[in-house]
């Protein structure tokens, strides 16, 4: 459940970010390099803090992840609903390789298994758009 509501805490800023998107491309790719790298730095110092190797308190890994997923996204109820899901099933299944990246040391096992999820939610977002689905 912390990840469904780190998700869900998560789409406002995901709106926001792909409204710079659309203004200012490149800033919108720092931002979302940026907020990966601090969510690296701060969920290590988290699972330090906690003596977890992933805690479930840590929920920056699901927002940075849903950045990922939901990046570009046309601002549709249904494509929202789409990342949304796609993003919760590929975080939950752990398809391969984010269960490798899962086993990396301190924070970058905690984010960049969620940055993988976000980038395969991304992927099927695409697809279903260029479909009509979505």
């Amino acid at each position: 459940m912390p990840g469904t509501m780190g998700t869900l805490v998560a789409i406002p800023f995901s709106l926001a970010l792909n409204r710079i998107a659309v203004n200012n491309f490149p800033l919108a790719v720092l931002i979302v390099v940026g907020s990966t790298l601090c969510a690296i730095w701060l969920s290590t110092k988290g699972a330090v803090i906690l003596k977890q190797k992933d805690p479930q308190l840590i929920v920056i890994d699901e927002i940075v992840g849903f950045l990922v997923a939901n990046f570009l996204a046309p601002p549709r109820l249904t494509a929202l609903l789409w990342s949304f899901g796609l993003f919760r099933f590929f975080d939950t299944t752990k398809v391969f390789p984010t269960n490798r990246l899962e086993q990396l040391p301190g924070g970058a096992g905690i984010v960049l298994d969620d940055i993988m999820a976000g980038l395969y939610a991304l992927i099927g977002l695409r697809l279903l758009l260029m479909l009509g689905w979505a």
